[in-house]
């Protein structure tokens, strides 16, 4: 926080500064050696970095590992304040009972490269023009080159009545380890009346997991007897199922099949959570609301950019930082690159879509280095496995331009069990020991998977 001007704050700035003048004199007595275990920032942190990669999510883990084997772990280090570190896109499977949360998550330490410095804090202010980051404990970083990886903001607190409503029974939201499981909890003690699931008004990650715990919803009711006294309603702000026509042709046919109703620009603005009931505005109609009455509710958030990037030069009119699409660098400074949920590349915000940007950007950066063009562009690739029951996925592929962009010689718009396999089984391992460690990922990852099994 800034200093005030009151004696206390003084006297406390004084004393940090007195602090940290011991720590730097401990470091210089301690030599140039560098440790190459796992340490924080108040353990003789060098305050300069050749790579300094902001967020410790799946796109800083990936690119801070890549950026070690390129420029020295001494001189890497990632800012990230987590003590864990999930796998995000199983939570789909953990609100429907099919993946334990505990799966989902590991220390983050034990993603952490060996030999980076980890800085155990929060990114308050990045300031290009000098070069700078500053921490929320007042500690000042300095770069020569910066990869921002900070992810998505959730605004619960946007819709009245949340997040206090998670207090109570009926309700959860896979987008959160807090009340992931929440949406399990309601699931199973399902009886009867509306099971609802909604889409925000607003850019998500990930926008297929909205309507998948919708679809594994519907099958857990129907295995347990209870679907014939369910309504099973999906509400979404877009005017669309799926903003890919091929696969949003065969979710449709889904939706027919099963009696499900798909109520197209309906957004969440209040729950209710004492009286079971959700509040929907009609976008088509803005003032005019709808209250819907649920026996269950799964809640996706809206979302945004990191405020912290939105309050800095790095940030387009609308808060996302600003890169080229095609390599990855912003679009102002030079030695400033981006990956993942946080940028404003018009594609879909996806964990297969941070594996086919970490090469491109790795690429990117090497070039640079060598003072030559980047030579390989990203093409927008993303993947979404749209899980459609507890043992079939439709394997949504595509690029830049919404045109498929798809791996297998099949159609990939089709249900299929070998694809539910690959998301609920192959992925996690590739993620925990392939894409964090670097070692895996390109341009469409699963192609490249199938590549890898071909040989």
């Amino acid at each position: 926080a800034e200093l005030s001007l009151s004696v206390m704050s003084k006297t406390r700035s004084l004393l940090s500064k007195m602090a940290a003048l011991r720590r730097l004199r401990q470091c210089h007595s301690a030599g140039s050696a560098v440790s190459h275990l796992h340490t924080s920032s108040h353990v003789c942190a060098k305050q300069h970095y050749k790579m300094l990669v902001l967020g410790g999510g799946s796109g800083g883990i990936t690119m801070s590992a890549r950026m070690k084997r390129i420029f020295g772990a001494e001189n890497v280090a990632v800012v990230e304040p987590s003590e864990m570190h999930y796998y995000q896109p199983i939570w789909t499977l953990v609100g429907a009972g099919a993946k334990t949360a505990a799966s989902s998550g590991r220390p983050t330490a034990s993603v952490m490269p060996s030999g980076v410095q980890w800085v155990k804090s929060k990114v308050q202010e990045i300031n290009p023009d000098t070069n700078t980051v500053r921490t929320d404990d007042g500690t000042e970083i300095s770069y020569e080159y910066l990869i921002v990886a900070l992810g998505i903001q959730l605004h619960y607190e946007k819709i009245k009545g949340l997040p206090e409503g998670f207090g109570h029974p009926k309700i959860g939201s896979n987008y959160s380890i807090q009340t992931v499981e929440k949406t399990w909890k309601a699931l199973q003690d399902f009886k009867e009346g509306n099971a609802i699931f909604t889409f925000p008004n607003t850019p998500v990650k990930c926008a297929g997991a909205p309507q998948k715990i919708m679809y594994l919803s519907d099958a857990f009711l129907r295995k347990t007897g209870k679907r014939a006294k369910a309504n099973v309603i999906y509400n979404t702000s877009l005017p669309v199922l799926f903003g890919i026509k091929k696969y949003a042709d065969s979710l449709w046919e889904i939706v027919k099949h099963r009696d499900l109703q798909v109520n197209l620009r309906q957004n969440l603005i209040e729950v209710r959570a004492d009286k079971q009931e959700a509040v929907f505005e009609n976008l088509d109609n803005p003032g005019e609301t709808k209250v819907f009455e649920y026996e269950m509710l799964h809640v996706t958030p809206p979302m945004g950019p990191n405020l912290v990037i939105k309050a800095s030069p790095l940030a387009d009119e609308a808060g996302w930082l600003d890169l080229k699409k095609e390599t990855l660098q912003h679009t102002k400074y030079p030695n400033v690159f981006g990956i993942g949920d946080c940028t404003n590349l018009p594609t879909a915000r996806t964990a297969a879509a941070v594996a086919a940007q970490s090469a491109v950007l790795n690429r990117t950066i090497s070039k640079i280095l060598k003072k030559e063009k980047p030579d390989k562009t990203y093409d927008g690739y993303t993947s979404c496995p749209l899980v459609t029951s507890y043992n079939t996925v439709i394997l949504a592929e595509f690029d830049y331009n919404g045109q498929p962009l798809e791996t297998f010689p099949i159609n990939q718009a089709k249900e299929r069990r070998l694809m539910y396999h690959l998301k609920a089984d192959v992925m996690p391992h590739l993620y925990w020991h392939g894409l964090l460690r670097g070692l895996w990922g390109g341009p469409g990852p699963y192609r490249k998977l199938l590549h890898l099994g071909m040989k």
